[in-house]
């Protein structure tokens, strides 16, 4: 929210220079320590939000505590969350804090890295949610960067047809059909990341549950290596 002296819209600068105040705040604060927000709000001024009136940057210290409410993250005490924050905004300081530490967020921060958020959930089924959260409802996106293999289409239709539709890992029927075909998951034993080969004597055809066993299953290597008694034609590399 801009004051009549302040017609210009917040820079990405000063969204971020707002959040690291906000969040050494939230740091003293989860360590017991004192401040005064009033004295945190003048540094501000005198700084880099130096466009900016008091109750100009209070406001935007609310947005930020809003934002953080909605994505389920600790806050400022001293913040209420402001009632109308603009879409446009909140996903700015989405985007800001995706790249920040919440201090005392711990387990429960959003992540992009699905690997990381199956394990942060485990966790957190483990120790037990009392309420049910309000998730977010404009996560932010995440930009990443992905390498991918050239993989042959031959190798996966004789695998798949060998497979005759039955997963290779359980023995079960493929769960659906697509394109008129039942469909399973073709897997590389060893992984392309791991130098292996994209052949059929590394990939067997698996149904969606065995194929997310062999990654992130406790007995994912147990498992990989059952498949190789299980499945003639694998070889070892």
């Amino acid at each position: 929210m801009d004051t009549p002296k302040e017609k210009s819209g917040w820079s990405d600068e000063e969204l971020e220079a707002s959040v690291d105040a906000y969040l050494n705040m939230l740091d003293r604060e989860l360590n017991g320590q004192t401040f005064r927000k009033s004295v945190e709000n003048q540094l501000l001024r005198d700084g880099p939000l130096s466009k900016r009136s008091a109750s100009s940057v209070e406001y935007r210290m609310q947005n930020i505590s809003a934002v953080l409410e909605q994505m389920d993250l600790p806050r400022i005490s001293g913040y209420m969350p402001a009632k109308n924050i603009g879409a446009g905004v909140a996903q700015r300081i989405r985007k800001v804090l995706a790249n920040k530490v919440v201090p005392g967020a711990g387990e429960s921060a959003p992540t992009a890295d699905h690997k990381t958020l199956i394990n942060r959930a485990a966790k957190l089924q483990k120790k037990g949610l009392k309420i049910a959260p309000s998730g977010n409802p404009n996560p932010q996106q995440v930009s990443t960067t992905t390498t991918s293999y050239a993989r042959d289409p031959k190798v996966r239709a004789w695998v798949a047809e060998l497979a005759k539709g039955v997963c290779e890992g359980c023995g079960q029927q493929a769960p659906f059909e697509v394109d008129g075909l039942p469909f399973l998951e073709v897997h590389h034993v060893k992984h392309l990341a791991q130098k292996g080969s994209d052949s059929i004597t590394n990939a067997v055809a698996l149904c969606p549950n065995c194929h997310r066993r062999c990654h992130l299953a406790s007995d994912k290597e147990a498992f990989t290596l059952s498949l190789y008694e299980k499945v003639g034609r694998l070889v070892a590399e």
